[in-house]
């Protein structure tokens, strides 16, 4: 077993790229309007809202415990590319490192989510953050939902 990894999925989305961009490089203070259940806060830690390298702190459940995690946010506006990665919380006590990156792509009307969950175990018997990439995927989709159902 190996201490390192990479779990990759591919969402399709009915918003537009641009629009799916914006929510969730700039705007992920509406997060938990989208997904109420996951997503309970969003707190800017250091920087704003806006900023690449802003530091957030999000409560959230997962496999039904509140956890929390604090990361910096890094954009790519030409790959649109959104990248979350760890710097504190319930995650860092499994994992040594975890960065989650969304990549959307434009898709005719739509657009394509690929997600990628890289990590690193601080043991071996820890299992890869296969709860932690569904999390990620159900509060895409739920971003998404709600980008749908509000008027542009």
């Amino acid at each position: 077993m190996t201490l390192a990894g990479t779990l990759e999925t591919e969402l399709e989305l009915k918003s537009p790229a641009d629009k799916y961009f914006k929510r969730i490089s700039s705007e992920l203070h509406h997060a938990p309007n989208a997904s109420p259940d996951k997503v309970h806060a969003i707190e800017v830690h250091e920087g704003d809202w806006e900023t690449p390298g802003s530091v957030k702190l999000w409560t959230y459940t997962l496999n039904g415990k509140k956890e929390v995690i604090k990361d910096k946010i890094e954009v790519d506006e030409a790959k649109k590319s959104v990248t979350l990665v760890a710097v504190d919380g319930h995650v860092m006590e499994k994992y040594k490192s975890y960065k989650v990156t969304l990549h959307i792509v434009p898709k005719g009307e739509a657009s394509v989510a690929k997600i990628t969950l890289n990590f690193e175990k601080h043991h071996e018997s820890h299992d890869d953050p296969k709860d932690y990439l569904q999390c990620v995927i159900s509060v895409a989709k739920d971003i998404d939902e709600h980008l749908g159902s509000q008027a542009d």
